[in-house]
Parts: structure tokens; sequence; C-alpha cells
């Protein structure tokens, strides 16, 4: 994958396999590091898949016995000097966290993480709940979209003009925290 918004995609996208209906994504930039952390609500795993996952010869799909985005993921972050975690319990759900050192050279770019949440949130509208975080320096950014719905009024968020309102407020609030520490 060539960026970190990619890795945080495929991340979620297990989180939605796994029937999770909250994910919670908290991304933070604190001394030369950029951290993020997604959690969810989903069935979990028992200790010996969370093991298991870090293999790319195992996965819980069936069209394919290969599963390479959680070891990349691992890789990617592990290589700046980074670092990678996995948390999980059978009925609870999972955490995943990984760290960047973004000064490595081999440190991948952020990407572009408002198109990767709004793909997630406007994709999975009407069943599934997010949360995101941002924090970097003295920025903060907030967003919860339980809260967005209960404003909506029963308007989805995956209509057009909702749409286009959410890329824009997205937008502006990841380039005011994350703009002077991603590039």
């Amino acid at each position: 994958m060539r960026d970190i918004s990619l890795h945080i995609m495929d991340l979620a996208q297990n989180s939605l396999s796994a029937g999770a209906k909250l994910i919670t994504i908290d991304i933070e930039v604190v001394g030369g590091r950029l951290t993020y952390k997604l959690s969810d609500d989903g069935k979990g795993m028992a200790k010996e898949q969370v093991e298991a996952v870090l293999s790319p010869f195992v996965s819980s799909r069936t069209t394919r016995k290969v599963g390479l985005g959680i070891p990349l993921t691992k890789h990617s972050a592990e290589i700046t000097g980074g670092s990678f975690f996995v948390e999980s319990s059978l009925g609870e759900g999972t955490l995943v966290s990984a760290t960047y050192v973004l000064s490595s050279i081999d440190c991948i770019p952020l990407g572009d993480l408002t198109a990767t949440l709004l793909t997630l949130i406007s994709g999975n509208a009407d069943t599934v709940d997010f949360v995101v975080n941002i924090l970097a320096g003295e920025k903060s950014f907030n967003m919860n979209t339980a809260e967005i719905k209960e404003m909506l009024s029963g308007v989805s968020l995956s209509e057009p003009e909702v749409i286009k309102w959410l890329h824009g407020y997205l937008d502006e609030n990841i380039a005011d925290c994350l703009g002077g520490y991603i590039t």
C-alpha cells in the first residue's frame, strides 16, 4: 500500500467484515511520530487468531488463502522505527495501533485521509457509526457520525449533498490539524 490512509482503509474493512457497528479512528502526531489507532466493536479474535493475523499466509477470506493487509501495515510502521500492535477479545472487538517515525526515509505519506474517511462513512452510512479523533500539537478535530445523523433527522449520510458537505468538513479540519505535520 502506498500510503497510511490506505492502511487505515484496509483495517476498517477488516472491522466491517467482523460485523462492527462502531469504528473509532484516532490519529495523533506527537514528537515526530504519527500514531493511529483503529478500534471496533466487531466479533473480535481469540489469542491464537491475533498471533496468526500477522502472517501473510493467514486470512479469514474464503476467496483466497493469503491476507497481506495486516502484515504490510506492520512492516510499513516498523521499517520507520515505529511499532505495530493488535489487541482483540472474542465478542469484544479489536484494537490495532501503528506508529510511524515521520522523519524516517522509509515513512510513507499520509495520503488522502479525507477520501478514505468519506468512502468509509458514505459507503456504510446506514449501518455503521464512525468516530474520528485527530490531535496534532495544539490542534484537534473530533467527529462522530451518530451525532451528525441525529442533527440530520433521518437524512442519510450517503445523500449527495451530505457527502459534498462531509467532504468539505473533513478536508478543512484534517488540513487544519495535520497540514503542518504531514506532507
